[in-house]
């Protein structure tokens, strides 16, 4: 089965796939993991991506594009893959549908006031990088980290209004592709809000998975 995974920051994708690559036993591709394999391979694109990375630049579409096409090839994706973080993009979402065809695309949906409210929760320990949440896993004591008395702190782009910027790029940039594929009728909308147990259950009852 192959899918690709929409939603804002915040929504849970990355938790969420971590369930399903266990239950359909198919791997979880995001495109930052395909820059740091390609680049830690040395391949062609790698070291191309490598270079524009160090000079401080993003990468392009047409590389993104190749490395996606290059992974998707790999014999892991036999039986399908969800695809996280790509396409973010109208343009690169066509390039796809050129090379895979997708059976989902499901997009979480959650209000932007949830996504801040989770995102600004964020805790993390300067020493061992340890994630906590101010409100669902607190530290017992504030400041402090549990695991390694590290300095417990909150990351520049986890204030509130550093979300709010993220959540504007997302919207203007990604957020298209949900009409986009909604047009082309193979999206699902999953609420975002539940425990990751409900949306597990919500999510196979859309897929029409046993």
């Amino acid at each position: 089965m192959n899918l690709v995974f929409l939603g804002p920051p915040g929504a849970g994708k990355g938790t969420l796939a971590i369930r399903v690559v266990d239950l359909l036993k198919i791997p979880h591709i995001s495109t930052g993991n395909i820059f740091r394999e390609a680049i830690a391979a040395k391949t062609r694109l790698g070291l191309k991506v490598k270079e524009i990375i160090e000079s401080g630049g993003l990468v392009d579409d047409i590389t993104t594009i190749e490395l996606v096409r290059e992974r998707l090839g790999h014999s892991d994706t036999a039986g399908g893959y969800i695809l996280d973080g790509f396409p973010r993009t109208i343009p690169q979402a066509d390039a796809l549908a050129v090379f895979s065809k997708l059976d989902y695309v499901v997009n979480f949906d959650l209000p932007d006031t949830i996504v801040i409210d989770r995102l600004s929760g964020r805790r993390v320990c300067r020493k061992c990088g340890f994630n906590w949440h101010a409100a669902f896993n607190p530290p017992s004591k504030e400041g402090l980290c549990d695991k390694c008395g590290g300095e417990v702190y909150i990351r520049d782009d986890d204030k509130p209004e550093s979300i709010k910027k993220r959540l504007e790029v997302y919207r203007s940039q990604t957020e298209p592709l949900i009409a986009y594929y909604r047009e082309k009728g193979n999206l699902v909308d999953i609420d975002a809000s539940p425990q990751v147990d409900a949306i597990l259950v919500n999510f196979k009852k859309a897929l029409k998975l046993s």
